[in-house]
């Protein structure tokens, strides 16, 4: 999509943002020339912050190509914000229903006519400890493998500092730095002309991640973790632990109580 198509919805979310967010942040934007200046693609970004998805928003404007991002559909209902997510035309995902699949088809045909899409592979804010980018949905990669389009890695950095993950109060003052690192396409042409199995999905999403991290390690000046931290192995370890601690809670109570009969 041109600038010259960027449409009014699009130009009014602007009017009422990027005054704050110039106030608010300082930048270090920096990649843009890797942001190709026609046809479809994808720009695939690492999430850590509820702000950062209008931080890199007024990157990407700023660029003359705006992204449809995919989006929870529950955010299209809310009165001003829902016309607003209508009318700039990000596209809603409908988890764990018969509509699942239609965001990715929607976003197939956006590359299609020529849009960029920008995904959040992650699919919600990093719970890694330390807000490395986590383990990838397979998402992008499905998208990308069929349209073959571009697929631009952004790290990003710096939105936390104002409102961590899961925070309730921001802490804007004193003023705080985003950065942004775009990087050259994710090279895919491996995995191109294959069956699309769910293997070969994680083994490109994995591609796509690597190149993330990598950025996003850039711009923080320190290396990642080797191994990508993995929320459902999280779970079932906390589980496992739970269970465990319950088991040694029954079993202290137990030899108590015979301590007690005795």
């Amino acid at each position: 999509m041109s600038r010259r198509r960027i449409g009014f919805w699009y130009r009014f979310a602007a009017v009422l943002c990027k005054p704050p967010l110039v106030v608010l942040f300082k930048r270090d934007w920096r990649g843009m020339e890797h942001i190709p200046a026609d046809g479809g693609f994808i720009t695939a970004v690492n999430h850590n912050s509820h702000l950062d998805p209008f931080l890199y928003a007024h990157f990407q404007y700023n660029t003359g190509r705006v992204p449809r991002f995919l989006a929870k559909h529950g955010l299209f209902k809310k009165g001003f914000v829902g016309a607003a997510m209508r009318g700039t035309g990000q596209i809603p995902v409908y988890r764990e229903t018969t509509n699942a699949l239609s965001a990715f088809r929607a976003a197939i045909d956006a590359v299609e006519r020529g849009e960029c899409v920008a995904f959040y592979p992650e699919g919600t804010l990093t719970r890694d400890p330390e807000l490395w980018p986590m383990i990838g949905k397979t998402g992008v990669a499905r998208v990308a493998l069929q349209t073959k389009c571009p697929v631009v890695p952004v790290g990003q950095w710096g939105a936390t500092e104002a409102l961590a993950p899961y925070a309730k109060k921001p802490h804007f003052f004193p003023r705080k730095t985003h950065h942004v690192l775009a990087g050259e396409p994710v090279d895919l042409s491996a995995y191109y002309d294959r069956e699309i199995t769910p293997e070969l999905l994680k083994e490109a999403t994995e591609t796509i991640m690597v190149a993330i991290t990598s950025l996003v390690a850039e711009l923080r000046g320190e290396p990642a973790p080797e191994k990508r931290f993995d929320p459902r192995e999280a779970r079932i370890e906390q589980r496992r632990k739970s269970q465990a601690d319950n088991e040694g809670s029954a079993s202290a109570s137990g030899r108590a109580v015979k301590e007690s009969e005795k």
